[in-house]
């Protein structure tokens, strides 16, 4: 790049750049995610490092956020709001501190990292303890005075504690909205949205994500609409001090901030080496998950606050501190065209097609789109410029559409009148919002039946699954499940995939069949689970098996019967009695138990009582088994499993990536136990958990 293509790159930069920041720090109405953001903004640096002569005073890459609405009082910042700069890699990070290092000039060097919140940043005044003035970052010079607003968030201390306070000072922190908070608010937005469309008016926009909430929360014209939104805050930093003195280190003033009731992060942390540091980022980095709020890297800052005037800044950004971001979790691309999906009990869901973008690690060209309702309640349309997310192995999903980009060329998505599969024409059931295809004999139910039935959690049939399903639906081996179990090796070797040269069967068909023979012996619970029917989970499965016995009792019972069940509603034992109605099902049944597939459960299904008296609730993901193994031992040990947190939750076993339900936990004071101490419980009962230290 010459200096002339140079100037105009980084003009056409600094123009959408600044066009952004008012719409991210000013309208909180973003068109592009943070990703693409730092994208563009790091070209521009790159540019203006190459050719120094091009950076203008007005560039982004020299000041922060944008002008402040006029909406509410501006107000002076009597020390700037910086800007923190950006880490990507361990390179960037190593850099940083060589340039830290150099400065300081052999003095010791300590770091305190904390979580970087995704938030709005604030600075609060206080006044002899009294909380006086609460002001957004704007322009990192002059902020909005949303005082009366942030008086309304209850973490923020109207007077403050202790006696030797400042006469006067600054503190600065984040703003933010919890995500179960976000996600229940969103919700709401949407089905009053489907009732405002049933009116004739026009339908208000949900939120992209919990920043975006936070910023337009905090930045109402009626305090009580902020005092009615899921925020909170937490202290980062002191910004500045009158008639005082502060602890000589940043980590201890935290502490001493936290002593005067302010909301300090309980998670931060101080390192003695980068080494140290980084091994916190990297830990962070697959941890994010179990917040209840989100974060999009780590702050690290240089632990002597004496140093920091002397160090100074670099445009906007300080020398003494830096953040280490995360891979996006977002980002914008256009959403291409809607398809269905037909699933194992005939529903149809909508899933997103796109043009392929990079996020959260992987490239991601489909999305889901959760069902109907939730397509509505978000109004994404065919050709919408959409908020994609993919937060760790979570799967791809569409958050909402950019509606300021939106030229009138997009089209509102309706359910195919006929299943896509088998083209017999679909059916709405009311009492669910959900559309789905009544045909048993259609080709995507069955595939997908094939593969539900060889699940873990099911007959448990290694080798068999989504591919193995079609190809034996495709071969004519299977067009139902009790064909699973004519299959032989006469059969299999009918079919090129499952032989070798010479016509022998090859290792994984013997492997199947292996499989489909051991699998006679799966519990009843499981076979009744792996059955497919409509509303019956493995929990409801359980309860069939235990008061009905055997496969036969459940094919004679009608509703009134199953209701009789112990945790059976009229929806669910309606399910049930119409499935066993069924001549094909009937047929299924008999050929399954004829084939040898004919538990008896006696009993409760528990091999011990070690657990008994004890709910338990799973999160996250364990090292030693999966989840529904977890769960699995945890009823055969007498205790019970809970789908979510209540104050008679015995305790929560935490896994990796746990999310929403910790916070939960915390906030019903139900017990936090990690994967160590949940093993020991299996193996000593009650008493392990009893011994065990206080919560993870």
């Amino acid at each position: 790049m010459n200096q002339h293509e140079a100037r105009l790159r980084s003009e056409e930069l600094r123009s959408k750049l600044n066009y952004h920041n008012r719409l991210y720090y000013v309208l909180d109405a973003p068109e592009i995610s943070d990703a693409d953001y730092d994208d563009m903004m790091n070209e521009l640096r790159a540019i203006e490092a190459e050719f120094p002569e091009l950076i203008t005073p007005d560039s982004p890459t020299q000041k922060t956020g944008a002008e402040p609405l006029s909406t509410f009082e501006v107000v002076d910042h009597p020390r700037p709001l910086l800007s923190l700069g950006n880490c990507f890699s361990r390179e960037d990070l190593e850099n940083w501190y060589r340039r830290l290092a150099d400065r300081m000039d052999g003095d010791t060097i300590r770091l305190v990292s904390e979580p970087k919140i995704d938030g709005l940043a604030m600075a609060l005044i206080y006044e002899q303890g009294r909380f006086v003035q609460g002001a957004t970052r704007g322009d990192g010079l002059h902020g909005e005075n949303v005082t009366a607003n942030l008086r309304t968030i209850p973490v923020i201390p109207k007077t403050l504690k202790g006696s030797d306070l400042p006469d006067r000072f600054e503190v600065r922190g984040e703003v933010y909205m919890t995500r179960s908070g976000f996600e229940q608010m969103n919700a709401a937005i949407g089905e009053a949205n489907i009732e405002r469309e049933k009116a004739g008016r026009k339908p208000v926009a949900l939120y992209a994500n919990p920043r975006n909430a936070a910023a337009g929360s905090v930045r109402q014209k009626d305090p009580s609409i902020t005092a009615a939104r899921p925020l909170a805050m937490y202290v980062y930093q002191l910004g500045w001090i009158e008639g005082g003195k502060r602890p000589g280190s940043h980590h201890e003033v935290m502490q001493w901030l936290g002593d005067m009731g302010l909301p300090v992060n309980p998670e931060i942390r101080i390192h003695e080496t980068l080494e140290e540091a980084y091994g916190r980022i990297t830990w962070w980095g697959g941890q994010r998950e179990r917040l209840d709020y989100d974060i999009d890297g780590t702050v690290l800052k240089l632990d002597d606050a004496d140093a920091w005037d002397r160090l100074g800044a670099v445009g906007r950004e300080p020398r003494w501190a830096t953040a280490y971001k995360f891979p996006p979790q977002q980002r914008t691309t256009k959403l291409r065209k809607i398809e269905v999906n037909v699933g194992r009990t005939g529903v149809l869901t909508p899933f997103a097609v796109l043009e392929p973008v990079f996020v959260g690690g992987a490239t991601v060209s489909l999305a889901t789109l959760h069902n109907e309702g939730d397509l509505k309640r978000k109004d994404i349309r065919i050709g919408d410029t959409v908020i994609v997310q993919r937060a760790g192995e979570v799967i791809p999903q569409v958050v909402a559409p950019v509606v300021s980009l939106r030229d009138g060329s997009e089209q509102e998505f309706e359910m195919p009148a006929v299943c896509p599969s088998c083209g017999v024409p679909v059916v709405r059931d009311p009492a669910e919002a959900a559309t789905y295809c009544p045909n048993t004999s259609c080709p995507a139910q069955i595939m997908r039946l094939l593969e539900h039935f060889a699940g873990r959690g099911s007959m448990d049939i290694e080798g068999l699954g989504e591919k193995m399903a079609l190809l034996l639906y495709r071969s004519g081996l299977a067009r139902n499940v009790a064909d699973i179990y004519d299959l032989t090796p006469e059969r299999l070797a009918g079919v090129p995939e499952f032989t070798v040269k010479g016509g022998r069967l090859s290792k994984v068909a013997e492997n199947l069949l292996a499989g489909i023979e051991k699998s006679k012996s799966r519990p009843l619970a499981n076979v009744l689970f792996a059955l497919g029917i409509r509303h019956v989970g493995f929990e409801t499965a359980r309860l069939l098996a235990e008061r009905l016995t055997n496969l036969t009792a459940l094919m004679a019972a009608d509703a009134a019967a199953l209701q009789q069940v112990a945790g059976i509603g009229p929806v669910v034992a309606q399910s049930i009695a119409t499935w066993s109605a069924r001549p094909e099902n009937q047929a299924v049944a008999a050929r399954l138990m004829a084939a040898g597939v004919n538990p008896v459960q006696v009993g409760r299904i528990a091999e011990s009582d070690l657990l008994a008296g004890l709910t338990l609730v799973v999160t996250g993901s364990l090292a030693a088994m999966s989840r529904n193994e977890a769960e699995d031992r945890i009823r055969e040990l007498g205790g019970k499993v809970g789908s979510g947190i209540t104050k008679s939750t015995s305790a929560l076993v935490a896994g990796e990536g746990g999310g929403t339900k910790l916070a939960k936990a915390e906030k019903l004071g139900v017990r936090t136990i990690d994967e160590a101490t949940f093993l020991r419980l299996l193996a000593e009962g009650k008493a392990a958990l009893q011994a065990a230290p206080a919560d993870v």
